[in-house]
């Protein structure tokens, strides 16, 4: 597997960085090994968090190779370089397809990277946990890393929310590594997992060193600590109805592919037939 395609994005993504004059700050890296198996489990509060959590990959020489919904390989050109990158689709009616490759990635001494969200947070708070991050990393025998991203949801985020503000911070902070026996039950390690990042998530918030500019700007913030983001309880209705609006939307474009698809086919009988 080549990481050409890989380092240029990484390049192109430093550069947005820099236009964009994100302070970054990231803190315990070396909680991700250098060699070897890893499963990278981060929390979910925008669209960029990938590019966020591939930062430590970055730092430890490593390229995470992060499970993401079928649907980002679709378009054009996103699509086969995410292919290219050595992503994993995520198809949430067969998920175990996406497990056994993340299995496989893992096994072979890859970085693999999981969203257990498995969509972004309305809340900003962490949602219920799915157990496959924990279920790679015992099956595997690797090492179970926490990040905690925040910041990144006001660069661009759910809603419609996007700024290209100089400036923002993005707080992205690694923890201690679980190492689950092979046995160990994946529900068990998934609460573990979540304890401890929910403890990481909330000193990042503590330690971000940006603050609402005014009562309009305190949308970013969790309604538990002041802010005007939906309460857990919303926020889960608006995470469940935009998983399916996404579910919908990549049907339709599987759909479209598909009909294209037909539609070249009687073409290129013509030629061959020529």
């Amino acid at each position: 597997m080549t990481d050409r395609t890989y380092r240029l994005v990484v390049r192109a993504a430093r550069g947005v960085f820099a236009g964009l004059g994100l302070r970054l700050d990231v803190r315990g890296a070396e909680h991700l090994p250098t060699h070897g198996g890893a499963v990278l489990a981060g929390n979910h509060v925008g669209f960029l968090d990938f590019l966020f959590v591939g930062l430590v990959g970055r730092e430890r020489g490593r390229f995470v190779r992060f499970l993401a919904k079928q649907g980002v390989f679709h378009p054009p050109v996103v699509g086969p370089a995410m292919r290219a990158m050595g992503h994993v689709p995520v198809d949430r009616a067969h998920g175990e397809v996406a497990l056994r490759q993340a299995v496989a990635r893992a096994s072979a001494g890859e970085v693999v990277g999981v969203f257990p969200e498995a969509t972004i947070s309305h809340s900003w708070e962490l949602r219920p946990f799915r157990p496959g991050a924990a279920a790679v990393a015992a099956w595997c025998d690797v090492p179970l890393v926490p990040v905690a991203v925040w910041g990144s949801q006001r660069i661009l985020t759910v809603g419609g929310r996007f700024s290209l503000r100089r400036g923002t911070a993005v707080t992205i902070l690694v923890g201690e590594p679980l190492r689950p026996a092979p046995d160990a039950d994946p529900y068990a390690v998934t609460e573990q997992l979540r304890a401890r990042l929910e403890t990481l998530l909330d000193e990042a918030i503590e330690t971000h060193p940006d603050r609402p500019r005014d009562d309009a700007d305190r949308w970013w913030l969790p309604a538990s600590r002041g802010g005007t983001a939906p309460g857990r309880e919303e926020g889960l209705r608006l995470d469940e109805e935009g998983m399916r609006k996404a579910d919908l939307a990549a049907e339709a474009r599987i759909s479209r592919s598909r009909k294209r698809s037909r539609a070249r086919r009687p073409c290129l009988a013509d030629r061959s037939a020529q």
